[in-house]
């Protein structure tokens, strides 16, 4: 058979599987036993002339059919899994084998294409049928962190003799693709655990520890071109999945990928694009999940966190600098609610976070982030003015007697503007530093005064500003994009068939 029609075959089977996995798995009206018992006993004939990627295609769509666990299922699903993945476990087992004899086979290339294969067929099988994986990665969890492990050592090996130049040789390169093959197949696997099969306290208990020295140890001790950014998603899947429950090992997480990861992003704004934005997302999920970590690591590192926070928001890339803006917002958000360490934080950062958050929204080169400028000073200031903050924001010794948070933050704010807008006079900059605290105004106003300040300055006077209104823009294109839908879906035939939802 032509290759483009086994391709198309597998992916109508998979759609298949996928829309109707039910009828697969429970007993219809002329049968001994539910269909999926007969695929999984002819599986070597039917994949007997596939190419490794129908293989895998295949598989998922019968993991597809196991992820059904309803009332009228009667099959036992671990037993029908287990006889899945006869054939990719032996594979497996000859190669331990092997190996457990001479480590030298697992960098034999031929070697490193079958654990690749086989470490990609899991991967699908993982995505489709959920929980239930956790029995088959328990099979070979331990001997597979072993071959990520002495592919670890064969790499950091090559570059100490080689230098740098060894990431680019084939087998340090194939080496490479099965690492990330492992790290790809336990961020699949954290991300659709869950109950009943693998509770977020038993894969936090019994799949975490085990991953924390390999993977972590190795990434940290690598040179830079050897570090990959699958390790940042992994544990950024680990914080978003499993949260409380891994808690107590977040501060090892962010010693081992905070700083050697920061130092490579910061050099300049090009440099290692994914592991830049992966780095943000796994910032985002401790700060959204796991709150509280964050002020369980070293002083020195918590001012890392806010400077990297503040360097994401400043980056040119407008997806970095959003996320940098959503994580100052959560980190604030979560500050303001957790007394014990509001007060010690708003007296290190609040004041450099208001000048900072000012520096962004007037270089002109981040206007479409103005809706979270606008949100995060107005947030801000009100902490100020409605005596959020009651430690003292300036300098005691040299602050006259009487000297309030609110009066100083004013104080400072118009020296700041009327220094650096000189075109400002005195009465403008008053004008808009008294809006700027005014507890009524809502967040539509506070917009709409932030952008009459902005276009009286020179440096915006003479600029297209209609970045200034995406958001608004934005939402009026969505509307109509909706009213032009609703008109043509009520005509049939209007919609073209990409447009209609498919469900069968």
């Amino acid at each position: 058979v032509h290759p483009g029609v086994q391709d198309m075959a597998c992916d109508t089977f998979l759609k298949i599987a996928t829309k109707c996995k039910r009828k697969f798995v429970t007993l219809q009206a002329d049968e001994s036993r539910p269909f999926i018992c007969e695929l999984v006993d002819s599986l070597p004939t039917i994949i007997s002339d596939l190419e490794p990627h129908q293989i895998q295609a295949f598989y998922e769509a019968v993991g597809c059919m196991l992820a059904d666990k309803g009332g009228p299922v009667r099959i036992d699903r671990p037993v029908v899994l287990a006889s899945l993945m006869t054939l990719p476990n032996h594979t497996w087992r000859t190669i331990m084998e092997q190996a457990k004899r001479n480590v030298e086979t697992l960098v034999a290339p031929q070697t490193i294409k079958e654990i690749i294969k086989f470490l990609k067929c899991n991967n699908r099988v993982a995505g489709s049928v959920g929980t239930l994986f956790v029995n088959q990665l328990q099979t070979f969890f331990l001997d597979m962190l072993n071959v990520y492990k002495v592919y670890s050592e064969r790499i950091s090996a090559a570059i100490a003799q080689q230098g740098a130049i060894a990431t680019q040789m084939s087998l340090v390169r194939s080496m490479r693709s099965a690492k990330k093959e492992v790290l790809r197949l336990l961020s699949t696997f954290i991300d659709k655990s869950g109950s009943p099969e693998s509770p977020p306290q038993e894969v936090a208990n019994g799949f975490i520890p085990p991953v924390l020295d390999p993977i972590l140890g190795d990434y940290k001790r690598n040179i830079a071109g050897a570090r990959d950014p699958e390790v940042l998603k992994l544990f950024c899947t680990v914080v978003e999945k499993l949260q409380g429950h891994v808690q107590s090992s977040v501060p090892k997480i962010m010693e081992a990928l905070f700083e050697c990861t920061l130092e490579m992003i910061t050099k300049n704004f090009e440099d290692f694009p994914e592991h830049r934005i992966r780095f943000f997302e796994f910032i985002k999920s401790i700060n959204q999940h796991c709150f509280a970590s964050l002020f369980n690591i070293p002083q020195e590192h918590q001012k890392l966190v806010v400077d990297s926070i503040i360097w994401g928001m400043k980056h040119t890339e407008r997806n970095i600098s959003d996320t940098g803006l959503d994580i100052l917002h959560d980190l604030l958000t979560n500050v303001a609610k957790t007394p014990n360490i509001s007060q010690g934080f708003f007296q290190q950062f609040l004041l450099t976070l208001i000048q900072d958050v000012f520096a962004v929204m007037t270089d002109r080169l981040h206007k479409s982030g103005f809706r979270m400028h606008a949100t995060l000073l107005r947030m801000m200031f009100h902490l100020v003015q409605t005596n959020q903050v009651t430690v003292p924001l300036f300098d005691l010794a040299s602050a006259p007697p009487g000297q309030s948070n609110p009066v100083f933050l004013r104080d400072h704010i118009s020296n700041l503007l009327i220094t650096s807008f000189p075109n400002l006079t005195r009465s403008q900059v008053s004008n808009f530093v008294e809006g700027m605290f005014d507890i009524k105004m809502d967040l539509t106003n506070f917009k709409t005064h932030l952008r009459d300040f902005l276009i009286q300055l020179k440096e915006f006077s003479n600029e297209d500003n209609t970045g200034l209104y995406s958001e608004e823009q934005e939402r009026a294109s969505k509307q109509r994009e909706a009213e032009i839908r609703a008109q043509r879906s009520a005509i049939p035939g209007m919609l073209k068939p990409s447009e209609v939802d498919d469900d069968l």
